[in-house]
Parts: structure tokens; C-alpha cells; sequence
């Protein structure tokens, strides 16, 4: 038997419940060093609260890959972790910039540490399943195809989240005001907003998506053809303890994929932590100390704005991006694609002023695209369809660990190192994108052995 050919749309309907989760993401990416800043955080101390995003990753998105390849039921087998992770992703998007109301019982600092907490623990078990889904779902030669279109929902739903508060203070005259301790009231509304078009996107999947079953994913064998079999266990497992058993098989692919997530990955970091302040003292000439003036929340806002340019630039990106793997293949044109982020990022500290900064995201959305993309289409070959879910987690860990180190280290290096100079934190990042994109090199792609 052979998985059915998913038409484009039946493709866009499955990873539409992406949209929202990039929304609220891209909220939290844009927004929270702010929030947490006018809550009292001090520059260099931001990176420490931003680790408990990286730590649910680490934690949440293997367990739930294990669960969600055990699982099948009246409601699916990934379906359900959509839907609860949707709604308590969107509680934590209420009240994180809300914080404040509770400050007769804890400190808002603590609070909306702890909301940020709940909401990207939320977004990973949102996440990981659709990681997943297109593996189950669709044929070896769609992936490329099935991974940019999520990847296209990924720079759509970023593009509104990232530019709503501004959109709702220039647009509509929602105010961005703030004094000590009060969130703006733009940003307050536009994570109510994310909140609600994400449980509305998720339910679209929910609804318009069949799920294939685990009978029926066994009788692909197409699938098991282009898995690379020699370090993979095909036996039931029956332990969520045998993850780590899993870990120390994992392909080979993944092992050297590795390494280009972590330099990736550890470069994205530095970027959402440190763009807020580094553009305030950079391009606006504010000092390190400077949270609550209205030029920091003008500088703020337009941080939302370029975040949406990379977004966007990212989502039309990769609709192309299948195109482009065909002619140049998959890793050279992941490894392209870094270099070319990787140079926007350094740009960075050379533009004159705010906006010739659109072109420096230009380059980072082409590569945030790829990121997106490429290496899952190239780990999907490598994985057996039995241990999709599991492996899709774990693959994440290679996500998570390198974020956790930023989140321990930027911090320190921006007060010490860099003289509380963020900026110096952004070309590091751009660095950690040029050494990920050497590392492409050492990557076995699966399918295109298979094809020569």
C-alpha cells in the first residue's frame, strides 16, 4: 500500500493550527524581554528568565512525542496534544502581560516569568505533534513540500503577531504607554488577540485533517524503504524511560544534523533575548538602563516590525524552497540560506538607522525559513514511521540545549565581555549562523542517497 497524494490545500488545512502557534510565539519572541524589563529585569538578567523556554523543550517535546506515537483514540493520535496545548498556551498569553494583578500574592517579575513558562511548555506540546503529523501523513516526496508549507503558516502567523502592537498603537491608537510595573495597553490587547486566533486555528486542523491509523501506517511500506534501519530498534517500546534508549540509537542523520541545530539554534536565541535592547542603545542611542522611556517603547515596537519582515520574508521564502532543494539540493541549499541569515545578522551593526535594519532581517528571514524546513525534511528519510513522534522530540533536544546554553552564558558575556553592549550579543549570533552552515557539509541526506 502507498499513502494517497495530498492535494496543496489538504497540506495547508493539516499545518494550519501553526499559524496561531507562530502567532503566540512570535508575541512571546518579539515582546517578552520587554514585558519582563517594565516587570524589573535588568538587561544582563534576561537570558536567565528567557531559560525556562528552552527547559520545557527539553523536558515537554520528547515525552510528547512518545505519548502521541502511543496514542490513538476516538480524537486521533496527535490531534488531542493540539488542542491542549492550544489552550494553555492561550492562557499564559492572557495573563503574562497582566502580571501585575497578581502582585498582592507574588512579585509581576516572578509571574510573568512564570506565564512565559507556561506558554512555551504549551506551544511544545502544540508543536512537536504537527512535526510529526507531516511524517505520518504524508508521502517521501511530498516532506519537502509538507514541512515548507508549515513553514510558510510559521512566517504568516509571526508577520501578525509581530505586528500587531504596533499596528494597534499606529493603526487604531490603542496606547503603548507605561509607567513602573504597567504593560502597554497595545501589547495587553495583542496577546488576547493572539490568544484567540490561535485556538481558532487549531480547531481548523482539528476538524479538516484525517489522521491515518496505526494499523494503516504500518502497511505503508514505502515509508520503511527510506528508513535508515541500521540504528533504529523496530521493537515495541513500552517505557517512556526508553527514550533514552532511543537517544543512543538515533540515525545517524540526526547525529550529524546535530550539530547545525545547535549553532542555529544558539544564534536564533541571542537574537529574540538581545534584539530588543541591542537596537535601543544601538540605533536609538538609549542607554542599558532605559525600559520604561517612550522612545524604548517606540524602539520596542518596531522590534515587532522587524521580526515580521523576517517572518514574511520567510514565509514567501519557502514556498519556494522546494524549487530550490530540487536544483540545488537540500543541504546546499540549507547551508546557502544560513550563510545568507548569518550575514544579515552582522549587518546589523553597520546600518545607519532603523530602517535600513529591513534589510538586515531580509537575510535573517531567509534563513529562519530554511531552519524551519530543510533539516526535518532530511531527518523524516532517516526516521522510522513507527518512532516518528519520539524522534521528532528528541531532535528537538538539539533545539533546546543550545538556547539553554545562550540563556546561561549571554547574560554574563553581555555584562562582562561586552560592557552591557547587546549589540556584540547579535553578532555572535550571526558567527553561530556562519559556523552552523559550514557544518551542513558533514550531513547525510537519506533521500538523496536513496534517489542516486
Amino acid at each position: 500500500m502507498e499513502k494517497r497524494k495530498l492535494s496543496f490545500w489538504e497540506i495547508w488545512n493539516m499545518s494550519f493550527g501553526f499559524l496561531g502557534i507562530q502567532m503566540g510565539f512570535a508575541l512571546q519572541n518579539a515582546n517578552a524581554s520587554r514585558i519582563l524589563q517594565i516587570f524589573g529585569a535588568d538587561v544582563h538578567e534576561l537570558s536567565w528568565f528567557w531559560i525556562i523556554a528552552p527547559l520545557m523543550g527539553l523536558i515537554v517535546q520528547p515525552i510528547i512525542g512518545y505519548y502521541s506515537d502511543k496514542t490513538w483514540g476516538r480524537f486521533g493520535r496527535r490531534k488531542p496534544y493540539f488542542l491542549i496545548g492550544a489552550i494553555l498556551a492561550s492562557i499564559g498569553l492572557v495573563l503574562m502581560p497582566q502580571a501585575d494583578i497578581f502582585i498582592a500574592f507574588l512579585p509581576a517579575l516572578w509571574v510573568g516569568a512564570g506565564m512565559l513558562m507556561i506558554m512555551d511548555a504549551s506551544f511544545n506540546i502544540a508543536m512537536e505533534p504537527f512535526r510529526a503529523l507531516v511524517g505520518d501523513n504524508l508521502r517521501t516526496d511530498q516532506r519537502t513540500l509538507g514541512f515548507s508549507v508549515q513553514t510558510a503558516l510559521i512566517g504568516f502567523g509571526a508577520v501578525i503577531g509581530s505586528w500587531l502592537p504596533y499596528a494597534l498603537h499606529n493603526w487604531f491608537g490603542v496606547s503603548n504607554e507605561t509607567s513602573a510595573g504597567i504593560v502597554p495597553t497595545n501589547l495587553i490587547l495583542s496577546f488576547i488577540i493572539g490568544a484567540v486566533i490561535l485556538i481558532i486555528s487549531i480547531l481548523v486542523t482539528i476538524v479538516g485533517t484525517k489522521e491515518y491509523s496505526p494499523a494503516e501506517l504500518a502497511s505503508f511500506e514505502n515509508d520503511h524503504a527510506h528508513t535508515d534501519i541500521s540504528n533504529i530498534d523496530e521493537t515495541e517500546k513500552s517505557s517512556l524511560l526508553d527514550i533514552f534508549e532511543d537517544f543512543k540509537k538515533m540515525p545517524s542523520t540526526m547525529r550529524q544534523l546535530s550539530w547545525v541545530q545547535f549553532f542555529s539554534w544558539f544564534g536564533l536565541f541571542g537574537m529574540w533575548v538581545f534584539a530588543t535592547p541591542a537596537i535601543a542603545q544601538h540605533i536609538y542611542g538609549l542607554p542599558y538602563t532605559d525600559s520604561s522611556s517612550m522612545m524604548y517603547q517606540d524602539a520596542g515596537d518596531w522590534i515587532g516590525i522587524l521580526f515580521g519582515v523576517y517572518n514574511l520574508v520567510s514565509a514567501f521564502y519557502a514556498f519556494a524552497l522546494p524549487y530550490i532543494a530540487k536544483k540545488l539540493g537540500r543541504k546546499r541549499t540549507h547551508a546557502t540560506s544560513l550563510v545568507i541569515g548569518g550575514l544579515g545578522l552582522l549587518s546589523i551593526y553597520i546600518m545607519p538607522d532603523k530602517n535600513w535594519l529591513i534589510v538586515s532581517m531580509v537575510g535573517v528571514g531567509i534563513a529562519w525559513a530554511s531552519i524551519l524546513a530543510m533539516p526535518y525534511a532530511i531527518l523524516a528519510g532517516s526516521i522510522s514511521p513507527k518512532k516518528m513522534g519520539v524522534y521528532m522530540g528528541i531532535f528537538n533536544f538539539f533545539i533546546v540545549i543550545p538556547q539553554i546554553i545562550n540563556a546561561l552564558i549571554g547574560g554574563p558575556l553581555v555584562k562582562y565581555a561586552y560592557g552591557n553592549q547587546a549589540i556584540f550579543a547579535l553578532l555572535t549570533s550571526g558567527v553561530s549562523f556562519l559556523i552552523a552552515a559550514m557544518l551542513v557539509s558533514k550531513v547525510k541526506d537519506v533521500d538523496d542517497v536513496i534517489k542516486s
